[in-house]
C-alpha cells in the first residue's frame, strides 16, 4: 500500500470512532452548497451572526468573532470564565441561518448549543444540550452592544 493510502485509511478509521454530540449531529455536518456563496467566494449573510450575545437567564457570554467560506465559526463562549469550545459552525437552511457550538471543558463533557438567528429581533434562539445532566433548555442570546 502506498503511504497516502494508509493515511486515508487511519483518517477514515479515526473518524468513524469519534463519538457524535447528542443533537449536534445534523448540523455539525451539515455543507454549505455551492449556491449558497457569492461570486466572491464568501458565504453570504453569516455576518449576521458575528459580534459578542449574551443569555440573559445567565449572562453567559457567546463571541462569534469570523465566519469562513465553508460557516466554520471562531468562537468563544464565557460562564464567566472561558469555556473551551471544540466545535463552531454556522449554516443556512432555506432563509434560517443556524449555529451549533459545541463545549468541551470541565462540566462541560460535550454540552451543545444549536441556535438560529432571528432577524425580526436579532436574537439566537434554540436548544442547549447540557451533556452532565443529558437535559435540553430553551435559550435565548441577545446582541451585546
Amino acid at each position: 500500500m502506498t503511504l497516502a493510502a494508509v493515511v486515508a485509511v487511519a483518517v477514515w478509521l479515526v473518524r468513524s470512532q469519534l463519538p457524535t454530540t447528542h443533537g449536534a449531529t445534523e448540523v455539525a455536518t451539515a455543507t454549505i452548497k455551492p449556491s449558497q456563496l457569492t461570486p466572491t467566494g464568501r458565504t453570504s449573510g453569516f455576518q449576521a451572526i458575528l459580534g459578542r450575545w449574551q443569555r440573559p437567564d445567565g449572562g453567559y457570554v457567546l463571541q462569534i468573532t469570523n465566519a469562513d467560506e465553508n460557516g466554520k465559526l471562531d468562537a468563544a463562549y464565557f460562564n464567566p470564565k472561558s469555556i473551551h469550545v471544540s466545535r463552531a459552525q454556522a449554516l443556512r437552511e432555506g432563509s434560517a441561518l443556524k449555529v451549533l457550538v459545541e463545549l468541551r471543558d470541565a462540566n462541560y463533557p460535550g454540552s451543545t448549543y444549536t441556535l438560529a438567528h432571528d432577524p425580526a429581533d436579532d436574537r439566537l434562539k434554540g436548544i442547549y444540550y447540557q451533556a452532565a445532566l443529558g437535559q435540553q433548555f430553551e435559550v435565548v442570546f441577545e446582541r451585546l452592544k
